[in-house]
């Protein structure tokens, strides 16, 4: 710093050398609002998923439970827990792509309206899409799985004196 204050006042020594910064800093400032807001975006998809997770687990348990009496059935006549629990994931993962499709389309539109915010990325990433898609899918596919492996394990002499 003292060298750039000498080298001003060599030119004209009336000049106040004050609040001086390097680029780095003012470039910072500049983005500081972009990147708050990116950073709320973060947060909100990712709670986005967390709720979804969530709801589409209380879904698929909720089933489940509605459904004993059709599991104690199954059982009783020969249903293997594979098969049990495959229902209720493909169930789950027919929920998670009819999901899927309708995020493509409203995310395909909103990028349109934020493309302000997006620095070297294009709207339309295709590597940030299936890496969404393939995550949202395999997190339906675990929250199917975990109440259908708990269905598949009833007995179905009790669950059909439960009704």
């Amino acid at each position: 710093m003292n060298e750039v204050r000498r080298a001003v006042w060599s030119i004209d020594g009336n000049l106040p050398v004050a609040d001086v910064h390097a680029l780095d800093y003012f470039y910072n400032r500049s983005m500081a609002r972009t990147s708050f807001t990116l950073v709320m975006l973060a947060i909100a998809g990712s709670m986005a998923l967390l709720l979804g997770t969530i709801g589409l687990y209380g879904v698929i348990a909720y089933s489940v439970t509605q459904r004993t009496r059709e599991i104690g059935i199954r059982i009783a006549v020969g249903a293997q827990q594979k098969e049990l629990i495959g229902m209720f994931v493909r169930q789950g993962l027919l929920l998670a792509g009819a999901g899927v499709l309708c995020g493509i389309v409203v995310a395909s539109a909103a990028m349109r309206l934020l493309r302000t915010l997006l620095f070297h990325v294009s709207p339309i990433d295709p590597l940030t899409y299936v890496f969404v898609c393939v995550g949202l899918i395999g997190t339906c596919a675990l929250a199917s799985y975990i109440p259908s492996r708990a269905a598949s394990t009833v007995n179905p002499v009790e669950a059909l004196r439960a009704e």
